[in-house]
């Protein structure tokens, strides 16, 4: 055999387990749980699936929508899912209620952090220290309702000072608008919004944004199963590198985002999931420290102080550290964090 048809034979056989390997990471399936519902901010995760950022990374990524922090996190600790996406705060409290089911967060996405309150202005509420005596409401697995007493804490009010009311997440911003309750709790990007959808304009609302009343939280990040952390750690890295394209290509054109978002729920209005998704990149994704050092980070002595707050709230007897709550192992690269 001359050594030109070896140089063939070779470069086939080298191509064909290149093939081969590429179709073996394809078979990778990964399921992946929102926290919420397909709204504009889960958007450039379904960009991502469809531009083929996963498929690049040799995964097959499955993107269900959530219902709550709570439950993405139990999600994962139950094995029915492989990562999902949920509030890095209540993973702290989950930890402290399931030591023999703790999980990492890897990646940080929110890095302001979307939790607030909500008021009309008729309400004359203007202040925390108003809120006594008040009605409150929100769904049980309500991320803002679960750190409202973080808030109470930071803001002098006694937990008592208030009742809340637990409701179905379609009825909080209508209760609201009917007097049903004097205030609500959500995410910034979802309340606003959906009362705007109820008649209500900005102008008229008061909004205690947590952020402005001394809680440094940072907000919803990526978990992943101890199963995928410790046997699929460069699918985990893949999937990460994803992300970030994801939601680099939907901030250059957000549009293009909610035009994925829609294929997937045909059901959404697309002028208002537009807005929301503009609003959580404005408020929560792109941050002076995401633009100089990329997506991902945390920085300690900031998660320490929001585990100090949160366990301060709910009183737990064994406060986790932060290398208890979060780890870099799976950080993509610094330029791969990059929102280019």
């Amino acid at each position: 055999m001359t050594t030109f048809t070896n140089r063939l034979l070779g470069a086939a056989i080298g191509a064909a387990v290149a093939l081969g390997a590429h179709a073996a990471l394809a078979d990778m399936a990964i399921k992946f749980s929102l926290d919420w519902k397909y709204e504009g901010p889960a958007a450039p995760y379904l960009l991502a699936k469809k531009n083929g950022y996963f498929e690049e990374e040799g995964l097959d990524v499955t993107i269900d929508s959530g219902n709550g922090s709570v439950g993405a996190i139990t999600r994962v600790a139950s094995g029915a899912y492989d990562l999902s996406l949920a509030d890095i705060n209540s993973l702290v409290e989950f930890n402290a209620s399931n030591p023999d089911r703790a999980m990492k967060s890897i990646f940080m996405v929110y890095d302001r952090p979307p939790f607030a309150l909500f008021m009309l202005k008729s309400s004359g509420i203007t202040k925390p220290e108003d809120l006594v005596g008040k009605t409150l409401g929100a769904p049980v697995f309500d991320a803002s309702r679960k750190l409202y007493p973080a808030f109470a804490s930071a803001t002098g009010l006694d937990l008592d000072a208030v009742t809340w009311e637990s409701m179905d997440p379609p009825l909080r911003e209508p209760m609201l608008v009917r007097g049903d309750v004097d205030a609500i709790s959500g995410h910034y990007f979802t309340s606003i919004l959906n009362l705007q959808a109820q008649g209500v304009a900005k102008d008229d609302l008061t909004v205690f944004m947590y952020k402005d009343f001394g809680m440094d939280f940072y907000g919803n990040g990526i978990l992943a199963s101890p199963d995928m952390m410790e046997n699929h750690p460069e699918e985990v890295k893949g999937f990460l590198r994803g992300v970030v394209k994801g939601w680099a290509a939907a901030i250059a054109d957000p549009q293009s985002a909610i035009d994925a978002l829609k294929e997937v729920d045909p059901l959404i209005n697309p002028d208002l999931e537009l807005q929301r998704l503009q609003m959580a990149i404005d408020e929560n994704v792109v941050t002076p420290a995401t633009l100089e050092e990329g997506m991902g980070l945390v920085k300690a002595d900031r998660m320490a102080k929001a585990i100090d707050q949160v366990a301060l709230a709910f009183g737990f007897e064994n406060k986790p550290s932060v290398d208890d709550i979060y780890t870099d192992e799976f950080m993509p690269s610094a330029e791969d964090r990059m929102l280019k």
